[in-house]
């Protein structure tokens, strides 16, 4: 069994939220986007890409008769496969739209998202929002950031947290959708154990609350929706200066 809870707030000091996510058991769907552009062109980079995964999820959840346009990647499962689908079509949906808008040149959007079946996650990511597993009283970043910092950390791991927190291209992304016609997607899997707890952010989030600080939380709030809520709360509490968004997934095995 799945339960579920997403929130999302503008935060205390934006005007407008960028961020978008979709919650939906129905589908075994979760999914977080952080859009980024003028003119309001992020929130609009950010829905689209909800929009359109959540449409061909839907879809092949459904149909037996739908294309695959970027081919299948014989490595993955086939809800791995819908998932890579999916993200590659929402990359086309924001690109295609900055091409033919100047309001919305230059837009793109993170997307951190996880296709459920049963145990077995398919996890996606472009960007640098997180997916976190809270197992056994751990808990683990699952995703990587398309990062100037997590390229640089790589490259040098004697670097200290403080000198790369201190970089004025620290922020600076590398890989999100929309940007180029191609985009690279990080996927994985996972099998869940009963327990497992999903956490899906923007950076708004894991940027003022360490994993530590995510682990308290999640233990200390077992209903997913107190859990996400005390979540945007704290990040704005400690001082976040951006969207704040948070989705969080209970897997209970079936008894």
């Amino acid at each position: 069994m799945i339960r579920a809870c997403g929130v999302s707030n503008v935060g205390r000091v934006r005007k407008t939220n960028e961020d978008r996510f979709v919650s939906a058991p129905e589908l075994g769907l979760f999914a977080v986007a952080d859009g980024m552009g003028g003119h309001k062109a992020g929130e609009v980079a950010a829905q689209f890409a909800i929009e359109t995964i959540a449409g061909f999820i839907g879809r092949s959840a459904q149909e037996t008769d739908f294309t695959w346009p970027y081919g299948i990647e014989e490595t993955l499962s086939f809800d791995s496969n819908r998932l890579r689908t999916a993200m590659f079509l929402a990359n086309r949906k924001v690109f295609r739209a900055a091409e033919k808008s100047d309001d919305y040149g230059g837009m793109g959007t993170t997307l951190v998202s996880t296709l459920m079946n049963g145990a077995q996650a398919s996890i996606g990511s472009v960007g640098d929002s997180r997916l976190y597993l809270l197992s056994n009283g751990t808990i683990k970043q699952l995703t990587v950031d398309d990062s100037w910092a997590a390229t640089i950390l790589a490259q040098d791991p004697t670097l200290t947290p403080e000198a790369i927190a201190q970089h004025p291209m620290r922020n600076v992304l590398t890989n999100v959708l929309g940007a180029r016609e191609s985009v690279e997607v990080h996927l994985i899997e996972r099998t869940l154990v009963g327990g497992d707890v999903l956490l899906m952010c923007s950076d708004g989030v894991h940027n003022v609350l360490a994993p530590e600080a995510l682990r308290e939380i999640l233990t200390n709030n077992p209903d997913c929706e107190r859990a996400a809520q005390v979540l945007i709360d704290t990040a704005l509490d400690r001082g976040s200066r951006d969207n704040v968004t948070a989705v969080v997934v209970h897997y209970e095995a079936d008894k």
